[in-house]
């Protein structure tokens, strides 16, 4: 279950619910539910009560009362800053969340960006970063005038980035990871942007990054044919996946999964060519490997037009 309940605003509520949170602790999931019942009964437009109750409800396996539970922390909150819908879509017997609440995001991004470098990179084994450029230079990455790194976080693409462009932006939705990268000095702009409501910037970029950001956008459409229309002929795309076995696919883990053929459909779809995909693993999760996709694209002279010798090549 989550760490902090955020306030009702009623001080009676808040005091049964933090009631509700100690008989939890304990282990008595009836009375949490039964206290935080009637704290709601107080505050009934209590977006983080509500969402505690379906944690409450979960634990204690009555599935379809937190789905209910989660559905009014919605109607409370439709931004849904803690993440319910996804909650929510987890307890279905089938996923179908084909995207990620941005407030949620946001906030989740906020809280962990002074730690987050420590918890990925020393005790995840995260090197996303590294086999990123790496397969750029195998694609033939050199000198570029623009570049833009897409949910840039904490800075550590673009500190790798650095030597190869001469005008480096970085653009995330957590103002804590904007603030931690802007203290490392190497993007030359820096800003809060939502990757999911962006606004067209034809032939922008010559390059443009995403590392381990797919992953908690879900559905891929938008976010790719804004890319294409953003890079300039002959511009490069390069990002990561985690692998699955079905289009788009949201795991326990609260990341998306997608599957190889999911994505050479857009990129082709698209009008990328000179396309190559790499399996490999890039960090770690409780002590297993995971599988992710390395992939480098470049968009075509004629956007939309398939190129004649475009190469598809999938190694691992």
């Amino acid at each position: 279950m989550t760490g902090v309940l955020l306030s009702s605003g009623d001080l009676a509520a808040d005091r049964r619910a933090a009631f509700a949170e100690s008989m939890a602790h304990l282990g008595d999931l009836p009375a949490a539910v039964e206290i935080l019942q009637q704290a709601l009964a107080l505050a009934p437009n209590w977006h983080a009560g509500w969402f505690r109750m379906g944690e409450y409800l979960k634990a204690a396996g009555a599935l379809d009362e937190a789905a209910e539970a989660w559905g009014r922390a919605i109607e409370a909150d439709p931004s849904d800053p803690l993440g319910a819908s996804i909650n929510r879509d987890l307890i279905r017997p089938q996923p179908i969340s084909e995207s990620m609440p941005s407030a949620f995001v946001e906030m989740l991004f906020d809280q962990y960006a002074p730690r987050f470098e420590t918890s990925l990179c020393d005790k995840l084994e995260y090197r996303g970063p590294e086999l990123l450029l790496e397969a750029m230079q195998a694609s033939g990455l050199t000198q570029v005038a623009r570049a833009l790194d897409l949910g840039c976080g904490t800075g550590l693409m673009g500190a790798l980035l650095r030597p190869y462009v001469d005008h480096l932006e970085g653009c995330d939705i957590s103002q804590g990871m904007l603030s931690e990268a802007a203290a490392k000095g190497d993007y030359d702009t820096l800003e809060k942007r939502d990757i999911a409501t962006m606004e067209r910037t034809p032939d922008a970029w010559d390059l443009i990054v995403a590392a381990d950001v797919f992953i908690y956008l879900g559905a891929l459409e938008q976010v790719i044919g804004w890319c294409v229309d953003a890079l300039r002929p002959g511009g490069m795309l390069a990002f990561t996946i985690e692998l699955g076995d079905a289009p788009v696919r949201l795991r326990e883990t609260r990341r998306f999964a997608h599957s190889l053929s999911y994505i050479e459909g857009l990129l082709a779809d698209a009008g990328f060519g000179s396309v190559s995909l790499s399996k490999a693993v890039l960090r770690k999760d409780r002590g297993a490997d995971v599988h992710s996709l390395i992939v480098t694209a470049r968009r075509a002279s004629l956007p939309l037009e398939r190129s004649g010798d475009e190469e598809m090549a999938l190694a691992g």
